[in-house]
């Protein structure tokens, strides 16, 4: 059996989770989210708990077992306590800008760029316009909308400038050194 399979899924106080067929709906106030059972899943809802089974041993529902139990619990987590990632940028002249539901970067390029916020999730950004905050009920979209955010300019391997996730340590190369 899968050992992150066969944990339970507690529901937590103000979270609702519904089984209709093979579409599981989880709902707060923060948000809805749905997700489609995998052929040879099961799902069993009692006394607060959700629990994840799976009716064969073959080897695609041995797969799909554990990964289940897994996007149904950061389903719950998320409705429950939204999802964070924190982005900073760092260079002189690195910034950002929020303009409605758009990004406004100054990355070093000869032109601004502009990033558009997908729906569900939302963005602040700090004073200093150095520091973004997303939030969303969705950790999937949530880590996809970071890594394209970083991905508009990667930290560079010498100075670090860039746009790297809060708390990232990056092993700078050392430079070219001088002739004797």
């Amino acid at each position: 059996m899968s050992r992150v399979g066969k944990k339970y899924i507690e529901i937590p106080d103000g979270v609702s989770v519904s089984l209709a067929q093979d579409l599981v709906t989880v709902k707060s106030n923060r948000g809805q989210m749905d997700y489609h059972l995998p052929q040879g899943i099961i799902l069993s809802i009692d006394s607060g708990r959700i629990m994840v089974q799976r009716e064969s041993d073959t080897k695609t529902v041995k797969a799909l077992h554990g990964l289940a139990r897994s996007i149904l619990a950061n389903m719950v987590q998320g409705v429950s306590q939204e999802y964070q990632r924190v982005l900073e940028t760092f260079g002189i002249g690195y910034r950002v800008q929020l303009k409605g539901d758009k990004l406004l970067f100054a990355l070093g390029y000869s032109h601004p760029v502009e990033y558009e916020i997908p729906k569900g999730v939302s963005a602040s950004v700090d004073d200093k316009q150095s520091v973004i905050t997303l939030k969303s009920i969705d950790k999937n979209l949530l880590g996809q909308t970071a890594a394209e955010i970083k991905s508009l300019r990667f930290p560079d391997s010498y100075k670090g400038k860039g746009v790297r996730y809060a708390g990232e340590r990056l092993k700078l190369k050392a430079g070219k050194t001088g002739k004797k």
